[in-house]
C-alpha cells in the first residue's frame, strides 16, 4: 500500500505552514532559516507522498543519509511501526483517510531496528476537508527522555530502601514497647525511644532532600537573603561537632577579615557548611581545614576583586579519585564508602548556584578532598 495518491501541486499550498504545530517544536519564523540547524528530526513528504525534505536531525536519528531518502516514498523512508509491531503508515494513510484530520499527535514509534523515536505528524491542505498536499514529521530522539526516566526509577528506588529501614525500625520498637511496656526497665524504654526519634529525624531528612531536589530540577528554588556573618555560621557548625565529641583540634578554622557583606539564605548556606563539614568528618581523615576569604566573583560581569566570599573545606583523607571529580555533584554518588542516599552535593551545588555562586572540587595540600564554594556578595536591589 502506497502512502501517496498523486495529483499536481496546489498554487496556495506554498503558503501553508511546514512544519508541526500541534505536540511538535514551533515552526521557524525566519523564511531562510536552514532545516538542518533544527534540533529535532524534519521529515516533509510532498503531494505524491515522496520525501522532498529530509533534514540532517533526521539523517542522525534514523541512521538513513538524507541522499538516500529524498524522492522515496515515505512510507519506504521513514519506515515506521506501533508498538505492536503494526506498519505507521498503513495505519493512519495520511493521504486517503478521513479528510477532517490535520495529523497525529505525539507517540513512541519504532525504527527498524526496534529503535524508539517520538513521532509528530500534521497534514497541510490546501484548503479544510481538500487533498493533503504535504505530510510534515517531527522525529525526536527518546535517548535523554530514557535517561530522565531511569533517573527518576532510581531515585524512586533509592528512596524506597532508605525509608525501608527506619520505618521498619520504628515500626518494630513501638510495637514492642505497647505489647510489652509493663517488661522493660526505664533505660531499656529510654534507649528504644531515643532509636525511634533518630530514625524518625532520618525520615524527615530524607523528604527535605527530596523537597529540595524537586525545586532545584523545577528551577523553583527559593533563595531568602538576608545578611550573614559567613565565619560565625562555621564556628557554630564545629562547636557542635566538638560538643558531640569530635576532639577540638580535629578542627583548623581559618577567616581572613575583612570579609565583603554576605547577602544569603542563612538555613540554606547552614545546609552547605553542614554537608561539606560532615563528609569531611566522616569520610576524611586528620584535620579538617575550613578557610573563609574574600575572593572574585564567579559571575561573568562583575569587576571586583572582592566581589565575592569563598569557603573551603578540606581533610587529610585518601581524597576523591581523579576519574570520580566529575561525578561528585550527580544524584547518587557516594564515592568508594556507602551510607547516605548521595544526594547531599547534588542539593549542595544547587544551592550554591540558585545563589549565583559555583562550587568546585578537588585535591587538598594534605592529600585528601577539598571542596570550595564561593558566593557573591553585594546587597539585594530592593534594599538599594
Amino acid at each position: 500500500m502506497s502512502v501517496g495518491t498523486g495529483g499536481a501541486p496546489d498554487t496556495h499550498a506554498a503558503h501553508q505552514p511546514s512544519v508541526p504545530q500541534p505536540g511538535g517544536p514551533a515552526p521557524a519564523r525566519d523564511p531562510g532559516a536552514d532545516p538542518d540547524e533544527l534540533p529535532d528530526g524534519l521529515v516533509i513528504a510532498g503531494p505524491d507522498g515522496r520525501v522532498v525534505r529530509f533534514n540532517a536531525a533526521a539523517a542522525r536519528i534514523t541512521a538513513t543519509p538524507a541522499e538516500q531518502a529524498l524522492g522515496r516514498p515515505l512510507e519506504e523512508a521513514l519506515p515506521l511501526e506501533d508498538l505492536e509491531g503494526r506498519r505507521w503508515w498503513q495505519l493512519t494513510d495520511p493521504y486517503g483517510g478521513l479528510a477532517i484530520r490535520a495529523g497525529q499527535p505525539e507517540r513512541n514509534l519504532l525504527l527498524p531496528g526496534g529503535r524508539e523515536v517520538l513521532v509528530t505528524a500534521t497534514y497541510v491542505r490546501a484548503r479544510p476537508t481538500g487533498p493533503v498536499r504535504r505530510v510534515v514529521v517531527c522525529l525526536r530522539d527518546t535517548e535523554a527522555r530514557r535517561r530522565t526516566e531511569r533517573s527518576h526509577a532510581e531515585l524512586i528506588a533509592t528512596v524506597a530502601h532508605e525509608l525501608r529501614s527506619p520505618l521498619t525500625s520504628v515500626k518494630g520498637f513501638t510495637a514492642t514497647l505497647l505489647a510489652k511496656w509493663e517488661r522493660f526497665t526505664d533505660d531499656q524504654k529510654r534507649l528504644m525511644l531515643e532509636t525511634v526519634d533518630a530514625d524518625a529525624d532520618r525520615v524527615t531528612r530524607l523528604i527535605a532532600e527530596l523537597l529540595d531536589i524537586s525545586r532545584i530540577d523545577s528551577g523553583r528554588l527559593e533563595v531568602r537573603r538576608q545578611l550573614v556573618d559567613i565565619g560565625a555560621a562555621v564556628g557554630r557548625h564545629v562547636q557542635a561537632y566538638v560538643a558531640a565529641g569530635q576532639p577540638a583540634d580535629r578542627f583548623l578554622v581559618r577567616v581572613e577579615q575583612p570579609l565583603p557583606d554576605l547577602w544569603a539564605d542563612p538555613d540554606k548556606i547552614d545546609q552547605v557548611l553542614s554537608n561539606l563539614i560532615e563528609n569531611a568528618v566522616r569520610h576524611g581523615e586528620g584535620t579538617v581545614t575550613i578557610d573563609v576569604t574574600p575572593a572574585a566573583s564567579p559571575r561573568e560581569g562583575d569587576d571586583a576583586a572582592h566581589a565575592a566570599t569563598s569557603v573551603t573545606v578540606s581533610d587529610e583523607g585518601p581524597g576523591i579519585p581523579e576519574e570520580s571529580m566529575n561525578r561528585v555533584f550527580t544524584r547518587f554518588w557516594r564515592g568508594s564508602k556507602r551510607g547516605g542516599t548521595g544526594l547531599g552535593l547534588y542539593i549542595v551545588k544547587g544551592i550554591v548556584e540558585a545563589h549565583g555562586g559555583a562550587i568546585t572540587v578537588g585535591r587538598a595540600p594534605g592529600g585528601g578532598a577539598q571542596f570550595r564554594f564561593t558566593l557573591p556578595v553585594g546587597t539585594p536591589a530592593h534594599l538599594l
